[in-house]
């Protein structure tokens, strides 16, 4: 889950890390407010959940109220990488004498994290990979001051600002630790006339998989999980989330959506994915990306049925899921039968395919013999089973 800036923000400022003095504004007319408070000149900073704001005009520095509000103005009608910018950050001006960039980031080549350190801060620092420090870390040991002073000073730097750069890091670290980050980035870290380090900018991601852990930070910072994604949710995709929200039991309902037209309940770990690819291997068009799993309720599984058949142009749902151990296949079945029926459609003409071997497999294949529909058993492969749906599905 991608944070807003002001949110990283707040997150940085709880780990001991410097920040600017800002406000947050909805309005040309409040950006101008805000600015009264913070100086004559300001920095306007469009909130969206990407990258490249700067290059996009979605940063601008200004001065006087009627400079401010032009300036929000022009960031409020900005798109960054497609997405809309829904509120301003304004903050003070600083007087800049050096920006730095320190990052702890989550490293595919190591598989784990990594701190990332370089002299070049700012818009450009991706094309500046090269005078980049990459040190990869053990989340197995908090202590590792060795390796994030190693990060500074392959960089050439000693002394104070080592000194300095290190325990900067070290509160990152920190941070990403115990706030189960896939990110926790400064760019650029900015060293002012007056000798202070401060994050002029913030980037913070926090493990899906953990926000169950950041219940607290989650609800501190006023954050809905389920409007939250690299691109606006759709109706469709947070009814989905609303439902796998309405009882604890399970997962059924982090829904992508897509502009396909065969729906999908898959599941497994992996075996989603390769489900998924494998509709798409076979000629298919998903019409989304489903995970189900961990013996979800009938209801729920029913309700998110139902849902996805009740979009236009879906007719038919393919259900594949690796063998499962801890999800009872009769409750699955149980679920998309009733919401095939909700949705006033005949089970044995919805269903495109049914794969969901393993526990209480002989009680999901008498039910759905009853309807009409011919399960299929493990001897029946993922990538088959998606040849299947799609050869169903026309």
């Amino acid at each position: 889950m991608r944070l807003f800036e002001h949110e990283a923000k707040a997150l940085f400022r709880r780990a001991g890390l410097e920040t600017p003095r800002g406000l947050l504004a909805e309005t040309p007319a409040e950006a101008v407010l805000a600015a009264s408070e913070l100086g004559p000149r300001v920095a306007v900073k469009g909130q969206v959940r990407s990258g490249g704001r700067a290059k996009a005009g979605a940063v601008r520095l200004a001065e006087g109220p009627a400079e401010i509000e032009e300036a929000a103005r022009a960031v409020l009608d900005t798109r960054v990488s497609d997405q809309p910018v829904t509120a301003l950050l304004v903050e003070e001006a600083l007087d800049i004498e050096a920006e730095r960039y320190l990052g702890i980031v989550y490293d595919d080549r190591s598989r784990g994290p990594a701190a990332v350190a370089s002299l070049a801060g700012g818009v450009d620092v991706e094309d500046e990979a090269s005078a980049a420090a990459r040190v990869p870390l053990s989340a197995l040991d908090p202590a590792q001051d060795f390796r994030l002073k190693e990060a500074v000073s392959s960089l050439g730097l000693s002394g104070r600002e080592l000194v300095e750069l290190t325990g900067i890091l070290g509160r990152l670290w920190h941070l990403f630790t115990e706030g189960d980050l896939l990110l926790a980035e400064i760019n650029p870290l900015a060293r002012t006339a007056d000798g202070r380090w401060v994050a002029l900018d913030a980037r913070v991601e926090i493990d899906d998989d953990a926000l169950f852990r950041q219940a607290e930070t989650v609800r501190d910072l006023g954050i809905d999980p389920a409007t939250r994604s690299d691109r606006e949710a759709s109706d469709l995709e947070l009814e989905a989330a609303r439902i796998d929200r309405s009882d604890h039991r399970g997962v059924a309902g982090r829904v992508v959506q897509f502009d396909g037209t065969l729906a999908l309940l898959i599941g497994g770990g992996g075996a989603s994915l390769t489900a998924f690819d494998a509709v798409r291997a076979h000629g298919g068009s998903p019409a989304n990306y489903c995970e189900i799993g961990g013996n979800p309720s009938v209801r729920k599984v029913a309700a998110l049925t139902r849902l996805l058949l009740g979009q236009p142009g879906i007719e038919r749902i393919a259900v594949i899921m690796n063998v499962v151990n801890n999800t009872r296949a009769d409750l699955i079945a149980r679920g998309v039968i009733r919401g095939c029926l909700d949705a006033g459609l005949e089970p044995a003409r919805a269903i495109a395919v049914f794969r969901v071997p393993g526990a209480w497999e002989e009680e999901c294949v008498a039910l759905l013999r009853h309807y009409g529909v011919t399960a299929c058993d493990r001897t029946v492969s993922i990538d088959e089973a998606a040849a299947r749906a799609v050869a169903a599905s026309g």
